[in-house]
């Protein structure tokens, strides 16, 4: 199962490595400046950075994941984005 959400921000980029090297500590985590794939042990996460928009694509085979990792990856993204926080995530179901 995948959820994804496309978020407008002019600062995706930085957003996807903050993220990354936040996380990079306690998962396995990959990136670029473009690109992230975090893996946790019940999902994974995918970022893509693009110029005006960050896109999130979260994969788990247990619905009740989702909220949890969406309210988490939002809550820290926000942080990061203290001064255009909170985001708009628009998590749809694929």
């Amino acid at each position: 199962m995948v959820r994804k959400a496309i978020v407008p921000t002019q600062h995706s980029s930085r957003y996807l490595q903050q993220l990354s090297k936040h996380w990079a500590h306690r998962f396995d985590v990959v990136f670029t400046a473009e690109l992230a794939v975090i893996k946790f042990p019940e999902a994974q996460v995918a970022l893509t950075a693009h110029e005006d928009t960050l896109i999130i694509s979260l994969t788990s085979e247990k619905e009740a994941d989702f909220s949890r990792l969406q309210e988490a990856i939002e809550t820290h993204i926000d942080g990061f984005a203290h001064r255009e926080a909170p985001l708009k995530y628009n998590w749809q179901a694929f």
